[in-house]
C-alpha cells in the first residue's frame, strides 16, 4: 500500500515538473498547475505513506511554484513536526505567518504563530514566549483582545516557569491593563496577586506594595478578599513573619491559582528566614500582663517552700 502511494506521489511530481518546463510553443511555466501537483504529491501520497521528508520537500516545491501559497509553507512545517525537527518546523510556520500578514489575513497569521509556539514550548520556552507575544500583538492590533490575553497569559506563565521574573512582571502588567480596559475587574484582582508574588520573589517589596496601592483604583478591589489577603501577605513579609506569609499563601485563594503562580506562593520565604511562632504559654502570659508572670514564679517558689524533704 505504501509503495503504491509513493509511486502515485512520484507521478504527481513528474507532472509538476512537466508543467514547469518551457519549449518552442510554451514560453512560460504553468506555476499554478505545478503547485497543484506538488500539493497532491505531499498531502495525498507521501503523507499517507508516512514519507514525511519527501512530503515536506513537495510542500516546499508547491510554495515555491506558487509564491503566494502561504499554507504550503505551514504544511511543510507540520511535516517537519512529524519528523521531530521542531526548530525547522517553527521557522517555516513563521514564514507562513509573515505571508499571511502581508496578504491581509492577520487572524490566520496569529493562529499560525500560536501553533508554532505550542510546537516549540517544551524544547525552547524562550522561543515560545516570543511567538506567543507576537501572536498577542497581532490579535491586539485587530482589537481581538480576549485572544490577545490568552497569548499573553501563556507567555507570562512560561516566563515565571523560567524564572525570568523581571519580564514576567511586565507581561502581567500588560495583561492587567487589558483586563481593566475590557472591565473584567475580578481577573484584575488575580493578576495583582500574581504580580505581588513575582515582585516578592524578585525581593522587591516596594514594587509589590506599589502594585497593591495602584490597584485600589480598580472598581471593587478595595474591600475584596483578594485585597485583604494581599495586605496580610505584605504585612507578614514586612515583619518577617513566615507563619503569617505561609498561612496566606496556603489559603484557597492562592493555592487554586494557575499552577505556576501557586508555586510562587508555596515557595515564598521572608527575608532573613522569618521569626518563629510564639508558644501558646508566652502568648497567654502576654495577654495577662506582668501579674500573671509573677504568679507562675510564686507557684514554683511555693512548690519548694518546705524544702526538698
Amino acid at each position: 500500500m505504501a509503495a503504491q502511494k509513493i509511486n502515485e506521489a512520484l507521478e504527481h511530481i513528474a507532472k509538476a515538473e512537466k508543467y514547469l518546463k518551457t519549449g518552442f510553443l510554451k514560453w512560460k511555466p504553468d506555476y499554478d498547475s505545478a503547485a497543484t501537483e506538488y500539493g497532491k504529491a505531499a498531502a495525498v501520497a507521501f503523507k499517507n505513506a508516512k514519507q514525511f521528508d519527501q512530503a515536506r520537500e513537495a510542500c516546499l516545491r508547491e510554495a515555491e511554484a506558487h509564491e503566494n501559497n502561504k499554507a504550503a509553507y505551514e504544511q511543510a512545517g507540520m511535516m517537519l513536526k512529524e519528523m521531530q525537527r521542531l526548530p525547522e518546523a517553527v521557522q517555516l510556520i513563521e514564514k507562513a505567518s509573515m505571508m499571511y500578514l502581508e496578504n491581509g489575513t492577520p487572524d490566520t497569521a496569529a493562529i499560525a504563530l500560536e501553533r508554532a509556539g505550542k510546537l516549540i514550548e517544551n524544547v525552547s520556552p524562550e522561543k515560545a514566549v516570543q511567538l506567543y507575544q507576537q501572536a498577542a500583538s497581532v490579535f491586539e492590533n485587530e482589537e481581538r483582545l480576549r485572544q490577545a490575553l490568552e497569548m499573553l497569559g501563556k507567555a507570562s506563565r512560561l516566563l515565571v516557569r523560567g524564572r525570568r521574573l523581571d519580564e514576567a512582571a511586565l507581561s502581567l502588567q500588560k495583561e492587567k491593563s487589558i483586563y481593566k480596559e475590557i472591565e473584567n475587574y475580578p481577573t484584575c484582582y488575580k493578576k495583582t496577586i500574581a504580580q505581588v508574588l513575582v515582585h516578592l520573589h524578585r525581593n522587591d517589596y516596594v514594587a509589590a506594595e506599589r502594585c497593591v496601592r495602584e490597584s485600589y483604583s480598580i472598581p471593587g478591589f478595595n474591600g475584596s478578599e483578594d485585597c485583604a489577603a494581599l495586605e496580610q501577605l505584605l504585612e507578614g513579609y514586612d515583619q518577617q513573619d513566615q507563619d503569617q506569609v505561609s498561612e496566606v499563601c496556603n489559603s484557597p485563594l492562592f493555592k487554586y491559582m494557575d499552577n505556576d503562580y501557586a508555586k510562587l506562593g508555596l515557595t515564598l520565604v521572608v527575608p532573613g528566614g522569618g521569626i518563629k511562632k510564639k508558644s501558646p504559654n508566652a502568648a497567654q502570659d502576654k495577654a495577662r500582663g506582668p501579674a500573671a508572670v509573677g504568679s507562675h514564679a510564686d507557684e514554683e517558689e511555693d512548690e519548694y517552700s518546705g524544702g526538698l524533704c
